[in-house]
């Protein structure tokens, strides 16, 4: 009877431990996200970028596919030269899902939202309003994002 009760104890505690994990990984990212707004709207694409996964691996999928952390810098720079073609930056309708590995651990997410740019200039972006999914992962350095598809 002890055992059982033991494990039952146990089970409620871990249980707990996740449900508390993910509130603070959901934040952890919500946090990342309001760092990349503020960045984009004091104009520092650089500042932006550090919510990304400086990897080789890490992709953007817009018009293109692009591939590599310094490509997506660049395309960035190039596609907003100025701080009135970047505009105000707005993210809405987010939906952080976590998603759990090997033994409840979570090491991944998916966020989908919407973003809009109110600005009067624009250069070869030329999109204002969009959807975007973003894989994150959590790794030695936080939560980064692997792959942005936004369209």
């Amino acid at each position: 009877m002890r055992k059982v009760l033991l494990v039952f104890v146990l089970i409620c505690a871990s249980l707990a431990l996740n449900a508390q994990s993910a509130a603070t990984d959901e934040a952890a990212i919500r946090a990342v996200i309001a760092a990349q707004v503020a960045a984009w709207n004091r104009g520092d694409i650089p500042a932006f970028m550090l919510a990304y996964e400086d990897s080789p691996n890490t992709t953007f999928i817009g018009t293109t596919v692009r591939k590599g952390y310094g490509p997506i810098l660049e395309r960035y720079k190039k596609s907003y030269t100025n701080r009135s073609q970047m505009g105000t930056l707005t993210f809405n309708e987010l939906n952080v899902r976590l998603l759990p590995g090997s033994c409840g651990k979570v090491e991944f997410a998916v966020v989908t939202g919407r973003f809009h740019l109110a600005r009067t200039t624009r250069g070869e972006a030329t999109k204002d309003d969009g959807i975007f999914s973003l894989v994150w992962h959590k790794g030695p350095h936080g939560w980064k994002i692997l792959l942005d598809h936004t369209s």
